[in-house]
């Protein structure tokens, strides 16, 4: 795929489709949070609680900890206005093993169904097989969320199983059920 350019006729090192990935800044956090404290953005993550500032500002400057070592997070931003949209990420890496667990938001119901989903999923697929050489990217997704589901198997994730009971939303149970892609498969899919 050519590679596209930004306004600023910048070509982002990881990008696919639509999409492109940066890496976060600090003027990302009002948008953050108003996204993470959102429930129609956060119903089908982790998040149990509503997002403090000072939470969301104490996770950004922990940053050099982490990042590039056992994480990566991204801004996913729209090539069309250069808008951020969600975020994205590696995280667990384990390159010893080649392993990482994969996660993605994208911020507003306005921008989901639009393919953008699909887009950060292959460009993280990229940046992971093609530029950390890992093995196995694999990621747990609620099975009430048949939408995200789509979106993994049109990247080239296989269901590996499902933990029963795994999680509590909403007043019940849900299952959850985990997915990865090896690198060769996603070479395969790649061509």
């Amino acid at each position: 795929m050519a590679a596209r350019a930004r306004h600023d006729s910048t070509q982002p090192q990881i990008q696919h489709g639509a999409v492109y990935l940066r890496a976060p800044e600090r003027s990302d956090i009002p948008l953050w949070l108003t996204w993470f404290n959102d429930w129609r953005t956060v119903r089908t993550l982790a998040r149990k609680a509503p997002m403090a500032g000072w939470a969301e500002e104490g996770w950004f400057n922990s940053m050099p900890e982490w990042w590039g070592k056992s994480d990566y997070v991204f801004a996913a931003c729209l090539f069309d206005g250069d808008r951020n949209i969600g975020n994205c990420g590696l995280h667990e890496i384990d390159l010893p093993n080649g392993n990482a667990a994969l996660g993605i938001a994208i911020g507003s119901p306005d921008d989901q169904n639009h393919g953008f989903g699909t887009d950060i999923v292959r460009a993280l697929l990229e940046f992971g097989f093609g530029q950390l050489r890992l093995e196995r990217i694999g990621l747990d997704v609620y099975a009430g969320n048949p939408g995200a589901q789509r979106v993994y198997e049109k990247a080239g994730f296989t269901v590996e199983g499902v933990l029963r009971h795994a999680a509590f939303r909403e007043g019940a149970y849900l299952d959850i059920v985990r997915m990865a892609i090896l690198a060769d498969e996603w070479r395969a899919a790649s061509k």
